[in-house]
């Protein structure tokens, strides 16, 4: 069955002059323009397209990549505004994205970023954005666990640090003293579940925590040092953003790992700094 407004694997029915037609099924026969047909392909191979609505509301194919489906949340520019809504950049060359006024939680203006949630209006059957996105989010129980790994799309910034969606599914928090590298309104980042609030909110840390996140950083700090020729003027002496800023860690993080790695004899401390031990 094909799913307006997702990726879909379908057959190539037909050619024709300005492209091929996929076997839609329930829906019809399906246009894919001559400029997405990849090279190679023929009648009864199968293409992954993503399906959508043309300018005219017509059902048509395509293999660009739009910048998020049907059920995802996403962070896109306005294009502009008319007296039907707001007009997103989708990522797709022929089609722009709606945001009727009543979705909009507050005025949105041309130019500007904004995190939205794609669905499928259930009237006009069109695929359309909203700004109020917090009733799509927290629909699933919270089930992750203490360091678990999660994808998260950075959504506000705020004075304890940044709202981010986990998983597309749940309203998370990254906290300002927990940042170490840049990061902006937007960033697909991989995040881990540190803990899970009373109101099954989720705080999440860039750093895995523990051994795990030692091990990464003993092993990034190596390889700096095999790039500088064996030595880094750095220490556990050393200022906290001079650390931050070539590391992406807290200088307590940085402490463990090169303790760690004088431990197993990798290194050596010195005053001037971080020394790599040359094996005979």
């Amino acid at each position: 069955m094909v799913s307006v407004g997702t990726y879909n694997k379908l057959r190539i029915l037909r050619e024709v002059d300005f492209g091929v037609y996929l076997d839609g099924g329930e829906k019809g026969n399906i246009l894919l323009p001559s400029r997405y047909v990849p090279s190679g392909c023929g009648i009864g191979d199968e293409v992954e397209v993503f399906i959508y609505f043309d300018s005219e509301d017509r059902i048509i194919a395509t293999t660009e990549k739009p910048y998020a489906q049907v059920g995802e949340f996403a962070y896109l520019q306005v294009n502009s505004i008319n007296s039907v809504g707001v007009f997103l950049n989708w990522g797709l060359a022929s089609k722009e994205l709606l945001v009727p006024f009543r979705e909009q939680r507050s005025e949105m203006r041309p130019g500007k970023y904004y995190v939205v949630y794609l669905y499928v209006d259930e009237v006009s059957g069109r695929i359309v954005a909203t700004a109020k996105i917090s009733r799509y989010l927290h629909r699933t129980p919270v089930t992750y666990t203490f360091n678990q790994e999660v994808n998260i799309l950075v959504a506000q910034e705020t004075e304890l640090g940044f709202r981010v969606i986990v998983e597309n599914a749940h309203w998370g928090m990254i906290y300002h003293s927990e940042i170490f590298t840049p990061v902006r309104c937007g960033d697909r980042l991989k995040g881990y579940v540190t803990h899970i609030r009373a109101d099954e909110k989720v705080d999440v840390a860039l750093q895995p925590a523990g051994y795990r996140a030692i091990d990464t950083l003993s092993q990034t700090i190596l390889n700096t040092l095999r790039r500088h020729g064996g030595f880094l003027a750095l220490t556990d002496k050393s200022d906290a953003g001079e650390i931050s800023s070539l590391f992406g860690c807290s200088k307590k993080s940085f402490k463990k790992a090169i303790g760690a790695l004088y431990k197993q004899r990798q290194i050596e401390i010195f005053d001037d700094g971080l020394h790599l031990v040359v094996e005979d």
